[in-house]
């Protein structure tokens, strides 16, 4: 039963529909107030009454039922309470019956959305700072195919601009094929980092740079035959990662795909008389818009990230005719974003509104910033190592004679640094301190994973069992049971504020309730039969909604930990 509908259909204000009436329906703070409120606040001034007399004129309209067991109303608030022995078994069936569905929905249906994500640099390496942008687009992609969109993962590779000038001179000049082929991109990026060094000591070295990269850009066949080597060595290592992570994409497209395109957008600008002459480059001024101008062809004549980024939205609106296109990036860059999506604005093209920037904060390690270019980083396989060996010490002390402990630190120890990447707001900064991140008492992914573990183990021992007459004794068992009930309302929540820490912040939640009430209520020893099928029948659905909130932030659920 939708409970939300229910009530909101006894709920008769002049003037409010029976949408809004319900939107604003939540979930008071505390059980003693009731399962549902509605406050009556918003309604004052169209009614032209207060709040409490609003709150007490509607509680006195709406007569109980075996629905609804009580509504009263309290400082302008109308609170309901509901049956919540039948409201047990309806969720707990639901969720059984639903599982891996339950919190999804169709209300997608028909509709595209495009997230672009990770989107890293070629030869470049795959380290920390690239975590939060690859689980946030990850977790972005797995709710929005939850809730029934088409959605078309795009890896926007940085595989195109002077940084690739910059390696061709360093690799002709200190590089080494053989030691390429075997170490890969760490050895890449020795020798782009000695280029930053030694173009200190020598700036000719820049320009060298920037002459390879128009070389490049005019068809050279050394330079590109370098590049494709470079790009080659790069995916493959990147997707050893993204297997680790269980990132996906439809389109691999990097900016080189759009080279050919930006043509077609100077052209455009030009006719739309947008585009200006100055200094030497040609420029689509903003600064009646507040930002400054948006670059979009160099004094040689060359593209800039702007020019390529343009031309792959037109491409990806004509490709895909997205209902929304989600850039997942670092709020570094939030002023890029917003100069060419105003510059497509500028162009008259609608959908220039459907472009949506989804920032978020750095990453450092024990408070330190990271900085490619000067060889200070961490690389992602490498946390990801560490964090997998830490964790199987642990078992090891704990657990040693756990079944595929390998595979279950590696699910245990990455999906710690998923978890602590997505459990704060997305806009804050993050410094990791990997003992906190792998704690199993704290709020971590551990506790999750370890929560869902021990729910599996319970229902393990219990063998067979069949509930028919539910029987509520606690608290507890109400309460976590109306945790439960929340979780669809959360995945929503999450798809409509882009962001997925509202679900590691609910999965918590659960644990926390779920803890509570199995330190309250034996389980496997109840009373009576009754009592023990209702119980287990909570364990279960526990369960099922934590394996569905971690897949959908791409944890794995290993059942012995």
């Amino acid at each position: 039963m939708d409970y939300k509908s229910y009530i909101a259909e006894k709920i008769a204000i002049e003037g409010v529909s029976r949408e809004e009436i319900e939107s604003c329906l939540a979930v008071p703070p505390a059980n003693d107030l009731g399962d549902y409120t509605l406050p009556c606040f918003r309604f004052s001034k169209l009614l032209k009454k207060s709040p409490a007399a609003i709150a007490e004129e509607l509680r006195a309209a709406i007569p109980t039922d075996g629905v609804l067991t009580e509504v009263t109303a309290v400082n302008g608030y109308l609170n309901f309470k509901i049956d919540r022995t039948g409201y047990a078994a309806r969720l707990i069936e639901t969720i059984r019956s639903q599982r891996e569905a339950y919190g999804s929905s169709d209300e997608g249906a028909g509709r595209t959305i495009c997230i672009d994500y990770s989107s890293i640099n070629v030869a470049k390496p795959f380290h920390i700072g690239h975590l939060s942008t690859t689980v946030l687009g990850s977790a972005l992609v797995k709710i929005y195919r939850f809730l029934g969109y088409r959605v078309v993962g795009i890896n926007h590779l940085g595989d195109y601009g002077t940084q690739f000038g910059k390696l061709i001179v360093a690799y002709k000049k200190w590089g080494n094929r053989e030691e390429i082929e075997k170490r890969g991109i760490k050895a890449l990026t020795e020798i782009y980092v000695k280029f930053h060094e030694e173009a200190e000591k020598d700036p000719a070295l820049e320009e060298e740079a920037r002459e390879a990269f128009s070389k490049m850009e005019k068809g050279d066949e050394e330079c590109i035959s370098l590049w494709k080597w470079f790009v080659e060595i790069s995916i493959a290592e990147f997707k050893k990662v993204y297997a680790l992570i269980g990132a996906d994409f439809e389109s691999w497209n990097g900016e080189s795909f759009y080279f050919d395109k930006t043509e077609d957008v100077v052209k455009a600008l030009k006719e739309k008389n947008l585009l200006k002459f100055d200094g030497g480059a040609y420029i689509v001024p903003l600064d009646e818009y507040g930002m400054p101008p948006c670059l979009i062809l160099k004094s040689d004549g060359s593209t800039i990230y702007a020019t390529r980024d343009i031309a792959a939205a037109f491409y990806r609106k004509k490709t895909y005719d997205f209902d929304k296109c989600i850039y997942v990036t670092s709020a570094g860059q939030s002023l890029h974003f917003a100069q060419f999506f105003k510059v497509i604005e500028l162009m008259g093209e609608e959908w220039a509104k459907d472009l949506v920037h989804v920032p978020f904060g750095t990453v450092s390690i024990g408070g330190e910033k990271l900085a490619t270019r000067t060889g200070n980083v961490v690389l992602l396989e490498d946390l990801f190592r560490e964090a997998t060996e830490k964790t199987l010490a642990v078992i090891n002390e704990k657990n040693p004679t756990l079944e595929n402990k390998e595979e279950v630190a590696s699910a245990v120890g990455v999906g710690a640094v998923i978890f602590h990447d997505l459990s704060n707001g997305r806009i804050k900064d993050i410094n990791f301190i990997l003992d906190d991140v792998l704690n199993f008492d704290g709020n971590t992914g551990p506790y999750v994973q370890y929560t869902y573990a021990r729910c599996s183990g319970i229902l393990e021992k219990a063998g067979t069992w069949q509930c028919e007459n539910w029987v509520l004794t606690s608290d507890a068992e109400r309460s976590i049971i109306k945790t439960l009930g929340l979780f669809p309302e959360k995945v929503d929540q999450a798809r409509r504020e882009l962001e997925p820490s509202v679900i590691t912040r609910y999965l918590l939640d659960v644990c926390a309730e779920f803890n509570r009430f199995y330190h309250d209520c034996p389980v496997l020893k109840a009373d009576n039969e009754a009592v023990r099928a209702t119980r287990l029948g909570i364990v279960k659905a526990t369960a099922n909604v934590l394996c569905n909130g971690l897949h959908l932030i791409g944890l794995k659920t290993p059942k012995n930990i």
